[in-house]
């Protein structure tokens, strides 16, 4: 085996990625990328009735939107169906398959029969150890030897050794009457072909590990280290539906959670590293193993991700943020920010960022940066702006006219204006928010007046004042 960690995620381009895979290709990528290792990535598109080429494009752009980036070509299964078809005829001359002639028709009636006796249903094909001269000009499958007694272990570094009886394999099909390979020999034969020195895939192909390594055995190549992970469950304990909210991982773009935060939370669903929730990927990287996998099933928690998402909201570098702001605008139909909002918004990141979970609230908070002349007041934010409030923005505003546009002068000019007029800076500031916003939750005002500039604070309390 070679000494280079080569991982792979193989997802079925039948629909959209789910978060589930989302999760699977997240610990692929982690374990190769913190090992110095290689993650490849396989489109499983055997099953030519369902496969199609808009569900692996909305598969390799979800793969982007998180930030999973792969090695080398994308490897696509069904072009390496000759290959496939060889190792089967190669097990054939050797004698470790054999040629099945058995019909539908004649399975069902052994079942039939075993099942009316008591005995096991898995078929034992009377063709196994047939003489080849005595084979009928008819329509057969290939299938491989399983060994007939003893035991099969799968070393799972999530599950622990799972021993199955060899009595319980059956002798599995390879290539069926069409002379195709079916998906059990072609996830063998390109994981061997490359390179894959882990496999790390959902506990729901358990199951297949011993029958796969029948394949591993009688090709006598390296097995590769498994590790089954537990599927993700909703809030309720029962397996994640569409019922409990967005699945596809485009649908969390849409939904405005920034990719740090969605990596993050989903290395922690099923995964820990301590009591450590909050964490870079670098650290994500350097930590992840797979003996830190959990074998109970994790439930997904909207709350929580929103939580974490808040946290690398705020940590985010500004261009870093304001570029994938850009970014789920474009993915929920809206148009670009032009340049002047862009450098205005970038402005005011630092009195926004750590107010917001995910993009919709950031760009709510953000509206006072976005909004243009002439503001149009909210419901609520109107009420702020009656004779009265109108009246004392008219007063403030000449003196703001001569402020150096510090903070420390701003508050000063605000605060002696208040108590010159007896009320509390809360009476200014419902008006100033409203002129300012239009919105009565915003920023702190002083933060929007720096952020907006000395001439459009101006212009806005004029236009509010009038």
């Amino acid at each position: 085996m070679s000494s280079q960690i080569v991982t792979r995620f193989a997802p079925s381009p039948t629909g959209y990625l789910h978060i589930g895979g989302a999760r699977t290709a997240l610990f692929n990528w982690l374990y190769a990328r913190g090992r110095g290792g290689k993650f490849l990535l396989r489109i499983e598109d055997t099953d030519r009735e369902r496969s199609t080429p808009e569900a692996t494009d909305a598969i390799l752009k979800g793969l982007d939107w998180l930030g999973l980036d792969h090695d080398d070509d994308v490897v696509s299964q069904f072009e390496s169906a000759a290959r496939h078809v060889a190792v089967a005829e190669q097990l054939l001359s050797e004698g470790k398959a054999y040629k099945c002639f058995a019909t539908q028709e004649e399975i069902q009636q052994f079942r039939d029969e075993a099942r009316a006796e008591g005995k096991s249903t898995l078929f034992r094909s009377p063709w196994r150890d047939a003489d080849p001269a005595n084979h009928p000009d008819a329509p057969y499958v290939v299938r491989i030897k399983a060994p007939q007694g003893g035991e099969t272990v799968v070393h799972d570094q999530v599950q622990g050794d799972v021993t199955i009886r060899n009595d319980q394999l059956d002798d599995m099909i390879l290539l069926r009457s069409d002379g195709t390979p079916v998906y059990m020999l072609a996830v063998v034969v390109d994981d061997h072909d490359m390179g894959v020195t882990h496999v790390i895939r959902g506990d729901d192909h358990l199951n297949n590990a011993a029958r796969q390594m029948m394949i591993y055995d009688a090709m006598e190549w390296d097995v590769p280290v498994w590790a089954h992970i537990p599927l993700i469950h909703g809030p309720d304990g029962k397996k994640l539906s569409k019922r409990h909210g967005a699945l596809g991982v485009d649908e969390y773009q849409k939904m405005g959670y920034p990719a740090a935060g969605m990596r993050n939370y989903l290395a922690r669903l099923g995964w820990s590293h301590g009591d450590d929730e909050f964490f870079t990927d670098e650290q994500a990287k350097e930590w992840f193993d797979l003996g830190g996998i959990g074998k109970a099933p994790a439930r997904f928690d909207f709350k929580k991700l929103e939580n974490l998402c808040g946290q690398h909201i705020a940590a985010a570098d500004d261009a870093a943020l304001l570029h994938e702001l850009q970014a789920f605008l474009s993915a929920i139909g809206q148009p670009q920010l032009d340049d002047a909002k862009s450098v205005l918004l970038r402005k005011a990141m630092y009195c926004l960022k750590d107010r917001a979970k995910t993009f919709p609230q950031l760009i709510e908070k953000a509206e006072f940066a976005l909004a243009d002349r002439p503001i149009q007041p909210d419901e609520k934010a109107a009420k702020n702006l009656d004779d009265v409030s109108r009246g004392i923005l008219k007063e403030l505003t000449p003196h703001l006219q001569n402020a150096s546009w510090s903070r420390e002068d701003l508050e000063a000019v605000a605060n002696q204006f208040a108590e010159a007029r007896e009320m509390k800076f809360g009476k200014l500031a419902g008006p100033l928010r409203a002129a300012l916003a239009g919105r009565a939750a915003t920023p702190s005002v002083f933060d929007m007046m720096l952020v907006l500039g000395q001439a459009e604070t101006l212009a806005r309390l004029t236009d509010a004042a009038a």
